[in-house]
This record gives C-alpha cells, sequence and structure tokens, in this order.
C-alpha cells in the first residue's frame, strides 16, 4: 500500500500533471483513499500499544480504573478492525462510489406507501450516522401518507459498497394504522441501489429508445416547483426502466439528472445479468433478481428484523428503524466475499 501511495505521489509530481483532469482527480482520490487507510492502521496499532502498557502498569498496581480504560480501548480496536475487514473486502469497480437509491412503494396502497416512507427516513439516519450527505433526487408523495417513490443520492466513501446489499424487496409486517379493526397487514417495498458512474463510462442510450416526459414537480422548493413543468421522467422502452428527477430548478438540469440515474440503471442491469450467467454456470438455480425478498421487519406479535440472506437478526427493531443496519451489511459484504 505505502509503494502504490509513493508511485501516486510521483506521477502527481510531474509537471504535465493536472493537463489530464480527469486524471488527477482519481489520482487524487486514490491518494486520499490510500492515506486514509494507513492512518486507520497506524491508529489500531497505536490503540494496541498504548493497551498494552496500560495493562502492564494496571496489573504492576493493581489499578482497576486502568485496566477498564485499556478495556474500552481494545473495544475501539475491534471496532476498527472490523471497518478496515469490511473495506477490505469492498474492491468491487465502483465500491467506492457515491449511491443512487431508489425506493418503490409495492402493492398494498396507503400501507406499502408508509412503509416506504420509513425505508428512506430508516436510509437517511443511516447516512446521517455515517456522516454521509445526501440529496433527494426525486420525492412521489402518497395522497393519504408515505411515499409512491424516492430517489436518494448519498455522497460518501464506499457509500455504493455498503448500500448494495440493501438492493432487493423488504417485507413489513404489523398491526396497521390505517386499518380500523387493527388487523395484521403485510406490506412490500423495493430498494433499487445502483453506482453514480462517470460520465467517461460507455453505456449506450439511442434517441429511440427513450421516452421523456415533463411535470411539474412537487414538494418543497417554493412557488416554483408549481408553477414550471420542470420535473422530467425518462422511461427506457427497451427495458421498462423509468427514472425521475425534480431536484434542479430547470427542466434541462433535470433531465441530465435523469439520464444519469438511468446510464446507471442500466450499467447495473447488464452487471447482474453477467452474475446469472455465472451463476448459472456454476449450478446455482437461485434467482438474482431484485424482486426478492431480501429482509423482513417484523413490528408484530414480536419485534424481529431478520435478513434472509445471512440469517444476521435482531429484535432491536426501532433502532434498525433509525438507520443501524450496519450488523445487515458488513454480514452480507462479508458472505459474499467468502462465496
Amino acid at each position: 500500500m505505502r509503494r502504490e501511495l509513493s508511485e501516486i505521489e510521483k506521477e502527481m509530481s510531474s509537471p504535465d500533471f493536472w493537463n489530464d483532469t480527469q486524471r488527477a482527480q482519481k489520482l487524487s482520490q486514490e491518494r486520499n483513499r490510500i492515506e486514509a487507510q494507513l492512518n486507520a492502521f497506524s491508529s489500531v496499532e497505536q490503540k494496541i500499544e498504548d493497551s498494552e502498557v496500560l495493562i502492564e502498569i494496571a496489573e504492576e498496581e493493581g489499578d482497576e480504573e486502568l485496566l477498564k480504560e485499556a478495556e474500552n480501548n481494545l473495544k475501539e480496536v475491534e471496532k476498527e478492525l472490523n471497518e478496515l475487514e469490511v473495506k477490505k473486502v469492498l474492491s468491487g469497480e465502483y465500491d467506492r462510489n457515491n449511491a443512487i437509491v431508489t425506493i418503490h412503494a409495492g402493492a398494498g396502497g396507503t400501507e406499502s406507501c408508509d412503509w416506504a416512507e420509513m425505508l428512506m427516513r430508516m436510509y437517511l439516519r443511516w447516512a446521517e450516522r455515517k456522516g454521509f450527505e445526501v440529496e433527494i433526487l426525486d420525492l412521489q408523495e402518497n395522497e393519504e401518507a408515505g411515499i409512491k417513490s424516492a430517489t436518494l443520492l448519498i455522497k460518501g466513501p464506499y457509500a455504493y459498497g455498503l448500500l448494495k446489499s440493501e438492493h432487493g424487496t423488504h417485507r413489513l409486517v404489523r398491526i396497521s394504522p390505517f386499518d380500523a379493526n387493527a388487523r395484521r397487514h403485510t406490506s412490500f417495498s423495493g430498494v433499487i441501489v445502483v453506482p453514480e458512474i462517470d460520465d467517461e463510462v460507455e453505456i449506450e442510450i439511442r434517441d429511440e429508445d427513450i421516452r421523456v416526459d415533463t411535470y411539474r414537480a412537487s414538494g418543497a422548493g417554493g412557488q416554483h416547483v408549481n408553477k414550471t413543468d420542470s420535473a422530467v421522467r425518462i422511461t427506457h422502452i427497451p427495458t421498462g426502466i423509468v427514472v425521475t428527477c425534480q431536484s434542479e430548478r430547470s427542466q434541462i438540469q433535470n433531465r441530465q439528472r435523469a439520464m444519469k440515474i438511468l446510464k446507471a440503471r442500466l450499467y447495473e442491469l447488464e452487471m447482474r445479468k453477467r452474475e446469472e450467467k455465472i451463476a448459472e454456470a456454476k449450478g446455482e438455480h437461485k434467482s438474482i433478481a431484485w424482486g426478492n425478498q431480501i429482509r423482513s421487519y417484523v413490528f408484530q406479535p414480536y419485534q424481529m428484523v431478520k435478513d434472509h440472506r445471512t440469517g444476521v437478526e435482531t429484535s432491536n427493531v426501532n433502532a434498525v428503524m433509525d438507520g443501524e443496519i450496519d450488523q445487515f451489511i458488513e454480514a452480507y459484504l462479508k458472505q459474499k466475499a467468502r462465496q
């Protein structure tokens, strides 16, 4: 890793380095990533050394407080080592990129729309915990409650690599607050996660293959969003993929962003087709389509969140809905690394 950093710094010292802006930006990002990892390793090493000294002194002097301090240090070391292990798994081409997360309410009317909004809040809280920036690119609200769909751009290191584990169908079981008879309902919402990809990635989108519709943006944004058809919906006819964007004030900007999302969705679709072919070659008959149920969230008659791919489960439903989903993400990534 240090040799790799040395080679990057050598190239960056060249007088012609900034002539190729895209190359310069990529190398700068790569240098920052390597430096961050080296600093993380140094931090772990320092904490281990500090803990060893504290334990030695504590044993000599019989100091319980120092032992507790050393124990806390080692707990931090364990947490940091776990994070480094997860990052080691994130070696995919676009794992370091930002993530585009789209949430769709399934069949079930208001109940499913409310569930979609709960999932959106869960991802917003997770991003906040990570210190990631979130931009809401599109939000289609339901008339009674909840949302029909939402598209979020989550910006941060390894955002896509982490969130790709959330791609699939999420199932909710609870007593519906919209049912006057207080019956238990099952709701579904689909989550699609794709990487934000560079413009240099070549994905052919022919003009005759897309249909572009404009409509009035909704939600916050002042009078402007209610008076102009600035929101854009693009349908890719061959695949049926539909993307929307209404975050910008200009129709042109919304179209550019929607095209970027479509490009990412088409790239991700192609990658999944390749995975299916590999799975078939290995004799694996399970479908890896995005519609498969990946996780269940049970609120009644008991409380349990269970990931059906890894078997990881917890009874702390409130914490999960408040964004504590790292245990599911990490278990999924480690399982994929072993395959």
